[in-house]
């Protein structure tokens, strides 16, 4: 990743552990993050002409990840999102990436992986 060029990254993370540490990782990394604890809070946070990515638990209080990901594909259909899960199954992640989901990732997920799943994304988010 080029340093002139941050990735901008929204992480929608409800566990009051894990967010703050995946966002500690994604800012070593040079990636401008912004972290929300619930979905209502980070779909008011995204403008129409977000250039980054958003990356999503699933479950989260009140709006769910994939309610999120739908509110955002009729906003901006290009925006890649990244949704994770401790609760996947093999259907819902085929059921995200048929419907347009940049990746899915189950947890636990290494930050090897999340940060190579955010810089795929926002690669093809440029071109």
């Amino acid at each position: 990743m080029s340093d002139s060029h941050p990735v901008n990254v929204i992480l929608v993370e409800d566990d009051e552990a894990l967010g703050p540490a995946v966002a500690q990782a994604l800012r070593l990394e040079g990636m401008e993050v912004a972290l929300f604890g619930d979905a209502v809070a980070a779909l008011g946070a995204i403008p129409n002409d977000f250039p980054g990515v958003v990356v999503s638990d699933v479950r989260l209080p009140g709006m769910d990840g994939l309610a999120l990901f739908a509110q955002l594909q009729e906003q901006d259909p290009d925006l890649p999102m990244i949704i994770t899960t401790g609760h996947g199954d093999v259907a819902m992640a085929v059921a995200a990436i048929k419907g347009g989901a940049a990746d899915f990732l189950t947890k636990p997920y290494s930050s090897a992986a999340l940060i190579r799943a955010i810089n795929i994304a926002a690669e093809r988010r440029r071109v």
